[in-house]
């Protein structure tokens, strides 16, 4: 069996091709870009294009959704197989998801549900997976000056998302005239009084993004942002940013998706990230392992950024504590980064997803909360009980590795591929 790779550098690119490698497949590898981030969907589908004309190809393969190969493939008569593992993926909102020839698989069941209707003999729910065989060579080499330097009571690894944050990028925009009444308080957005004011964003949803994000911030397994938009907040937001996606060939209105994730979504991570870890780092020994801007943070022990491959296991396996906040973006699955630090045999601390009772026992493989009191308390609990966190952590690991690699994960796909000929 040949297949085509197209890749962009996610993080599980590399295991996904040593699965397929393994599985007997020829896998040709198209990186460009990796190399060029400005390839264009015509050079995309172009070089797709190429692969496809050159090989007898059983499918193209990709992390996330491509319009442009989906097209290609279509025209073409070749499957295109793709394996979503980010939230929000405003691509997919692409009349190309309506195409015969996809077969998209979606990991976290929200995500699944609001898409699957446009396509649904086409488009499949398949959770995440780990390379636990990498993570235990990892695991297994490390010294004792490493579990001295990656140790910690409490660790997290990942993204500020300051760097990433669309909305504070709106607050941060050149003055441009909106409305104000008489007294200086923003009114209604139709109120008739006006004179300039110096924000992109009007006084009226500024409060309402933010108290929208105070309520979340309280609630967990439950996305309260999509729906709770207001038509005024959603078009404010859209007109105030020159780089709003507007894409020409979309089957429905995206503008609240896109709202609701990658503008207060996002916001919300940073948020609740520098919140959390601020309140934790009070009564706590907090490590934190990032790239973004740490300023907003105080008293954390906050350090550069690992390597995923060769660092962040050392980190998960030697910290007593590994804390996973998931941004609300992904509604109910789990991230990458929960199976990671289960597949290290790390004890992982992470808020509640309604999906997590699906996969592992609570208390038994992994400890979840729901609020900021239980996190302190877990964490006050399990840094005194080395035995229990010990346990639970070994259980985890055993879970993970027997029923969720990407060996077991890509094979359930390529069932479903098997079951799902295209026509």
């Amino acid at each position: 069996m040949e297949i085509l790779f197209y890749r962009y550098n996610s993080i599980c690119e590399p295991d996904i091709l040593q699965v397929f490698t393994n599985f007997g497949m020829t896998v040709h590898v198209e990186d460009m870009e990796i190399y060029d981030k400005h390839v264009t969907p015509r050079q995309c589908a172009e070089k797709v294009a190429d692969h496809i004309l050159s090989h007898a190809l059983s499918f193209v393969f990709s992390i996330n959704f491509f319009p442009a190969i989906s097209y290609t493939c279509e025209r073409l008569k070749v499957p295109y197989v793709c394996w979503s593992v980010d939230s929000p993926v405003p691509e997919l909102f692409s009349n190309a998801l309506k195409n015969t020839y996809n077969r998209i698989f979606l990991f976290d069941k929200a995500q699944y549900a609001s898409f699957a209707p446009v396509n649904p003999s086409c488009i499949y729910y398949l959770p995440l997976a780990t390379n636990v065989k990498r993570w235990e060579k990892a695991v297994l080499a490390m010294t004792d000056d490493d579990y001295v330097s990656y140790g910690a009571d409490v660790s997290f690894v990942g993204s500020l998302y300051t760097e990433k944050c669309r909305y504070d990028r709106l607050l941060q925009m050149p003055p441009s005239p909106h409305t104000a009444t008489a007294c200086g308080q923003m009114p209604h957005p139709d109120c008739p009084d006006a004179h300039p004011h110096n924000h992109p964003l009007s006084l009226y949803t500024r409060g309402f993004v933010d108290g929208l994000i105070e309520a979340q911030l309280k609630i967990y397994g439950c996305n309260l942002i999509p729906d709770n938009l207001t038509d005024q907040v959603i078009q404010e937001i859209a007109a105030a940013d020159p780089d709003f996606y507007k894409g020409e060939d979309t089957y429905g209105k995206t503008d609240r998706y896109l709202v609701a994730h990658q503008y207060i979504g996002m916001k919300l991570a940073v948020v609740e990230r520098e919140r959390t870890l601020n309140r934790l780092a009070k009564h706590f020994h907090v490590t934190l392992y990032t790239r973004s801007d740490t300023s907003a943070l105080s008293n954390v022990h906050c350090k550069d950024g690992v390597n995923t491959l060769t660092e962040m296991p050392k980190v998960f396996q030697a910290s007593k504590i590994n804390l996973n906040m998931t941004i609300r973006p992904i509604e109910t699955g789990l991230s990458l980064r929960v199976w990671d630090i289960l597949g290290c045999g790390g004890f992982l601390l992470t808020n509640y997803q309604t999906e997590i009772p699906d996969y592992f026992e609570i208390g038994k493989d992994l400890e979840t909360y729901e609020s900021m009191e239980e996190l302190e308390d877990k964490i006050q609990y399990y840094l005194t009980h080395e035995e229990e966190r010990t346990e639970i952590a070994i259980n985890g690991y055993e879970k993970v590795a027997r029923h969720h690699t990407y060996e077991i994960r890509l094979a359930q796909m390529l069932q479903v591929l098997m079951d799902n000929p295209v026509s």
